[in-house]
């Protein structure tokens, strides 16, 4: 894979210094490979570590604006007097129009005051810009890989229950291993991930020279999903013990099909609570609430008081957000079975 012009900066820069470390590192090593990231860990801990100092500077950058003296926006803040003391000092103004002195702040009101910038703002400015975004940014660059190896491992847990029913179809036409893998690895867009290992394996056996025992344990230990890892030390088991191929095919499609169909039902069941917690939570609860709170709004007394700005603001703004946080569920409940 060609590196981008910010990777291959940052592997002059890095790169060099980090070899001995990152090859080291076996977990970034281990899911390099998983999520098929094409990269050496030199290069990818250099772009972590450049990404993660850029956006440092940046936000080094962003929190210098609040504290640069005289121009900067604490100061630009503190320059504008305070609210509480406008309507006193106007009529001070107003009944002591000799003692106005426009040499001083507020024209010499006793009590004029500048806006005080609350330090407990200050702080968390220094600590989520100078601290807490850096290190959160090097965790997410650094982590990168292993959210790919995830990724992978679970579209590919998607797509193999498919993937096998397609190489017991094939090993039923009698077709040999090289050309179920050629077949898979020619149908990503059918098969997802699982295409891409079928094509290493395909790759191993015809540009590498590798027989297809080795080029299958090579393949285990790249799997980065364990449905994918036991199917191919499966088919290593049954072509060292001489056994055939079709039954473990047949086999193999059929318990991927009951686990799929295990997690499809686990699926339906979540939408089904959602659906009745709506119900209760965003359908009834809410004309109970509307009834409620209308009754109080008129019959409010000292015990219980209830503006029309409230009520205005629980039907307008809390109640819908009630539909849409349902909505979001539901939507990223079903993009995680998305194919």
């Amino acid at each position: 894979m060609d590196l981008t012009a910010w990777q291959r900066i940052c592997n002059r820069i890095l790169g060099r210094i980090l070899k001995k470390r990152a090859r080291a590192d076996k977990e970034l090593s281990k899911n390099l490979v998983k999520g098929s990231i094409k990269m050496m860990p030199e290069v990818y801990l250099a772009t972590a570590i450049m990404t993660t100092l850029a956006i440092t500077i940046g936000c080094w950058a962003f929190v210098s604006l609040f504290f640069i003296p005289d121009i900067g926006i604490i100061a630009y803040w503190e320059s504008i007097q305070d609210p509480t003391t406008l309507e006193y000092c106007y009529q001070w103004e107003y009944w002591n129009k000799d003692l106005i002195d426009p040499t001083r702040p507020g024209n010499g009101c006793d009590e004029f005051a500048y806006q005080v910038f609350p330090s407990g703002a200050k702080g968390a400015i220094i600590a989520v810009g100078g601290f807490v975004i850096p290190y959160g940014a090097f965790r997410y660059n650094k982590n990168g890989a292993k959210r790919e190896a995830l990724r992978r491992g679970a579209m590919i847990e998607k797509y193999l229950p498919y993937a096998a029913s397609y190489t017991a179809a094939m090993s039923a036409a009698n077709a040999t291993p090289s050309k179920i893998f050629r077949s898979l690895a020619m149908n990503k867009e059918i098969y997802g991930d699982v295409s891409d290992d079928a094509a290493l394996v395909y790759r191993d056996v015809v540009l590498l020279g590798y027989d297809l025992i080795t080029a299958m344990k090579m393949s285990v230990d790249r799997a980065a999903s364990v449905w994918l890892t036991e199917f191919f030390q499966g088919m290593v088991g049954t072509l060292t013990a001489g056994g055939q191929l079709k039954l473990f095919f047949l086999n193999r499609a059929e318990h991927y099909m009951r686990e799929n169909r295990t997690r499809l039902q686990m699926f339906l069941e979540s939408i089904a609570l959602l659906a009745e917690s709506y119900i209760v939570v965003a359908v009834a609860m809410p004309l109970f609430l509307i009834v409620m709170l209308v009754i109080m709004f008129w019959v409010s007394g000292s015990g219980a008081q209830m503006s029309e700005g409230m009520l205005y603001g629980i039907v307008l703004g809390f109640i819908p957000m009630i539909h849409i946080a349902y909505a979001i569920l539901v939507w990223t409940s079903s993009k995680e079975q998305d194919m």
